[in-house]
């Protein structure tokens, strides 16, 4: 069993990333794969139900397996351990951008929320980790904006306006900005 879905889930990865999240069809994957329409069926209840699965395998073989969570090294600034993290959760995209356009859509997609929830479940702990020290209020307020950037830069590289390779940057520089800022206000400075 594990077998089947082994393939089926290695052609739907192979068809996200070279051709694109409309491709992956049903009777399309079941050839490439040597299955049958009905042991599809079986496993996964929808279309939608299979490119899910494909992308929580590819997610957590490239983008989450490396995702520890760790208190920042002595001395290390939080900005520093934060894009530690990101570096981690977003170079696999820059390497295959056609799995990050496969994973806005399906994120996008009625049930894409599994998508969010289960990289949540990983990341969060290792960031809040990191944050151990900071204060709480800093900490919602952070995720709550560098969410919405993050979610932002992912919809422009869909939409063509950006590289996969600016997001990195832009998300460093966000970082930066925000942790000097609190940071400042910890150390008696005075942001203005």
């Amino acid at each position: 069993m594990a077998e089947i879905d082994d393939r089926l889930l290695a052609v739907v990865v192979e068809i996200l990333e070279t051709e694109g999240y409309d491709a992956v069809q049903l009777r399309e994957v079941a050839r490439r794969a040597q299955s049958s329409l009905a042991t599809i069926y079986k496993r996964y209840a929808t279309r939608e139900d299979l490119i899910l699965a494909g992308l929580e395998a590819w997610l957590d073989e490239h983008r989450y397996s490396e995702v520890r969570a760790h208190r920042r090294a002595q001395g290390q600034s939080l900005h520093e351990a934060l894009m530690d993290l990101f570096r981690t959760i977003f170079e696999p995209w820059e390497k295959h951008p056609g799995m990050l356009t496969a994973y806005f859509r399906a994120r996008s997609s009625p049930r894409g929320q599994r998508l969010l929830h289960r990289g949540l479940n990983i990341v969060a702990p290792a960031g809040l980790e990191l944050m151990a020290d900071v204060d709480e209020d800093f900490v919602a307020d952070l995720n709550d904006v560098l969410s919405s950037v993050v979610y932002g830069l992912l919809g422009r590289f869909v939409a063509g306006e950006i590289e996969t390779t600016d997001i990195l940057p832009t998300l460093d520089r966000a970082v930066y900005w925000l942790t000097a800022g609190y940071e400042s206000t910890k150390q008696g400075g005075r942001v203005e």
